[in-house]
């Protein structure tokens, strides 16, 4: 069902070493959606801005606190809000990082009190086995990088409670929305918008950003995890 939201919250969890692109790419094409991007363009007819959501950015450390977190590249970003100052929220984006980091227990908190009024998790990369220890992604069919599964597989380290999904670049099930390696988090990005905005919006966001997204299948990627076992 489309429906176009007055105001959307997102949270984005910063993780140190965390893949720039993760997180920019997601960002940027679901922010070029929204109103405060397209009011500025007196391009666009106002038809169009009027089916624009609110949509509102807060950046978390996965350390809980504000200090700066360096990425794969780029400058640091310096979170907005902590685990405790953290607003409400309807979407949370993991973005991928070093699959061995661990949760502390007052982030693993922070997500166990706060998914359960999540309209959605989207996870990028590497992002899906780090979230897999938190155990909500138990049963759930999700996608990742898949030479980090490959590796994790063959080196005993792959949570095998999770339904990996080994020849999509991305996966939605339920509330989880999940992209395999880096630049499929664009496509997820693409199909979120597809679900959640108006055809005319998506359209033009399409045409802004001069980006033609790859459905989930077929994926070019599949045969890195052909014999493989996953589950």
């Amino acid at each position: 069902m489309l429906f176009t939201p007055q105001n959307i919250t997102f949270a984005v969890l910063l993780i140190p070493g965390y893949q720039w692109l993760d997180v920019v790419g997601p960002v940027a094409y679901v922010n070029t959606h929204s109103y405060s991007v397209l009011q500025k363009m007196p391009v666009i007819p106002e038809s169009i801005r009027a089916k624009a959501p609110m949509i509102n950015w807060h950046y978390i450390s996965s350390e809980g606190n504000l200090n700066p977190v360096s990425a794969s590249a780029g400058p640091p970003h310096i979170p907005t809000v902590n685990l405790t100052s953290c607003p409400p929220i309807d979407y949370l984006l993991v973005p991928g990082a070093n699959s061995s980091l661990r949760f502390s227990e007052a982030l693993s908190s922070f997500i166990h009190e706060r998914f359960p009024t999540l309209q959605g998790l989207l996870t990028v990369c590497t992002g899906s086995t780090l979230f897999a220890q938190t155990g909500l992604l138990d049963g759930v069919h999700v996608a990742s990088n898949k030479v980090a599964l490959k590796y994790m597989a063959e080196t005993g380290r792959l949570n095998r409670k999770v339904k990996w999904v080994a020849d999509k670049r991305f996966v939605r099930d339920g509330k989880i929305w999940s992209a395999a390696g880096i630049t499929s988090g664009l496509d997820l990005a693409a199909e979120f918008a597809r679900v959640h905005f108006d055809p005319e919006l998506v359209d033009l966001a399409r045409n802004l950003s001069e980006y033609d997204s790859r459905p989930a299948q077929p994926d070019p990627f599949a045969p890195i995890l052909d014999g493989v076992v996953l589950d």
